[in-house]
């Protein structure tokens, strides 16, 4: 078996890799360590959680340990897909340079420009950096990349899903073409293998897995059940999710819940702390210091549960969870492979169980064509409870009632409709042309000259009809009275009295 020793790294980094407990390299980093010490460039295709990282961070360390950086011009670069990789191979470098004085620097969102510029002004051996923030550096002209002698891209086929092919590219035109560049991927996409085509010299191709292989330490469960209405579909995963946990037991230390959506990371994340288990949500519209603090708990243990959406399933090492959760079923099959990837680390074992419904079924379908496998079903430990069939309710509700308060609304409709029946229509008025108005000054009638389509005039108030109302249109305009049906009043409001009341 190979050993560590045997690889002729620094003398230096060897007593640190001793010092963190590893002896044996793993089959990519064996592959892959030999070939970058002697300055080739590297293709990695594994699956996730086999050791990539230290497969680039190793022999790294071992050809900048020569040399000093200058001020804005790093020796060598790490690009990372998430904020959470790159810190997590920042750790990497930390803990296998313990014994070397070599500098580096972390450029990811949410943190200050200001302390990264001091860092970068300083001068860095190495530059870990999401793409992003790297462009956003050079662009404000803190950065040259012209001294990049070793580049890495960990984690490519997620840099693809998360649309940083252009900027992938653009940064290796930036950098001289005689860098030596280490470039490693769970997949391999026709878009990732075209670029790996176009800027890698002859690499060194190390394969160490079947494509998109899930790891044979993992447990993998299905729980399949139909929701009992679509509206009640996540009410009814979330209570599904609670009872698997439960059924899991003690076995279940601490567990990674995947979601597909951010929105439904915290509510997942609200709703099992509603039901007292520990849990805490992760994603990338949170935060970066609030991230880095759940990260954090999660790996001292305060943290049981980690509540995530994608940004979380790549690279992060921590070896520890014992299970992984699939909320959601990913829509991208790929995306299965390194959720589950999560658990089962560094040869131990782990269990996954993924909660799927029947609108699911295609993504389902495309997982197990992709892993050539199928995922064995379980039983569910829960199920909801089938709703009462329709007008049940009304049918119980209709039998309690007496028969006397069913009928009294029978008895109380010819009461409605007797007073219309004998109310007695007023007679026509005589004067066609007097024509009571409304208070807004509308005529009441519905044509011109205030008559029906049949040509009577139309009835206004009655007896009832207030003296103002009852002029004529004549008088309102000044001349002679009229004679109306209405009761005659002692004196009429002058003309302009009577504009006046009806504009109020």
């Amino acid at each position: 078996m190979t050993k560590f020793t045997d690889l002729n790294l620094n003398p230096k980094v060897l007593k640190a890799i001793a010092e963190a407990g590893y002896e044996s390299p793993t089959p990519i980093q064996a592959g892959a360590i030999p070939p970058a010490l002697e300055g080739r460039d590297v293709l990695g295709i594994a699956q996730t959680g086999t050791g990539k990282t230290a497969s680039f961070t190793l022999p790294m360390i071992t050809l900048l340990a020569r040399g000093r950086a200058r001020a804005r011009m790093p020796r060598s670069l790490v690009l990372c897909p998430t904020r959470e990789l790159a810190a997590q191979v920042a750790e990497n470098f930390d803990t296998y340079t313990s014994h070397m004085k070599l500098t580096k620097a972390l450029l990811i969102g949410g943190v200050s420009f200001k302390e990264q510029d001091t860092l970068i002004d300083k001068g860095v051996d190495v530059l870990i950096a999401t793409p992003g923030r790297l462009l956003d550096h050079f662009e404000r002209g803190k950065l040259i990349l012209s001294d990049v002698k070793v580049m890495v891209v960990d984690e490519a086929d997620r840099m693809l899903d998360m649309g940083f092919i252009p900027d992938i590219e653009r940064i290796f035109g930036l950098t001289p073409f005689t860098r030596q560049t280490l470039f490693f991927s769970a997949t391999m996409a026709p878009e990732i293998e075209r670029i790996t085509n176009t800027f890698l010299s002859n690499p060194e191709r190390i394969e160490v897995a079947r494509q998109s292989t899930t790891s044979d330490t993992i447990t993998q469960k299905l729980v399949e059940f139909k929701p009992t209405r679509r509206d009640q579909t996540s009410k009814q995963k979330r209570e599904m999710l609670r009872e698997i946990i439960t059924s899991e037991g003690e076995g279940c230390t601490n567990a990674i819940i995947f979601c597909n959506r951010k929105v439904d990371v915290d509510i997942v994340a609200k709703s099992l702390k509603k039901h007292g288990l520990n849990a805490s949500p992760i994603h990338g519209d949170l935060d970066q210091s609030y991230r880095t603090r759940t990260l954090d708990g999660f790996r001292d243990g305060s943290i049981k549960f980690l509540v995530a959406s994608d940004v979380a399933a790549r690279g992060l090492d921590i070896p520890n969870v014992s299970h992984v959760f699939n909320y959601d079923v990913p829509s991208h099959a790929e995306d299965y492979v390194h959720r589950i990837g999560r658990t089962g680390r560094a040869g131990r074992t782990g269990v996954t169980v993924m909660i799927s419904v029947p609108s699911d079924e295609k993504y389902l379908t495309a997982i197990e064509n992709l892993i050539e496998q199928p995922v064995p079903r379980i039983e569910a430990p829960w199920l909801p409870t089938p709703p009462k069939p329709r007008g049940s309710k009304k049918a119980e509700t209709a039998e309690a009632k007496p028969e006397a308060a069913i009928a009294e609304p029978k008895k109380a409709e010819p009461a409605k409709t007797e007073p219309k029946a004998e109310d007695p229509q007023p007679k026509p008025q005589p004067q066609p042309q007097s024509q009571p108005r409304s208070r807004g000054g509308r005529k009441s009638g519905g044509g011109r000259g205030g008559r029906s389509q049949s040509g009577a005039p139309v009835v206004g108030m009655g007896d009832h009809m207030p003296s103002f109302i009852a002029l004529s249109f004549a008088e309102r305009r000044g001349g002679e009275p009229e004679e109306t049906s209405a009761k005659p009043t002692d004196a009429a409001p002058a003309p302009e009295a009577a504009s006046d009341e009806d504009a109020a």
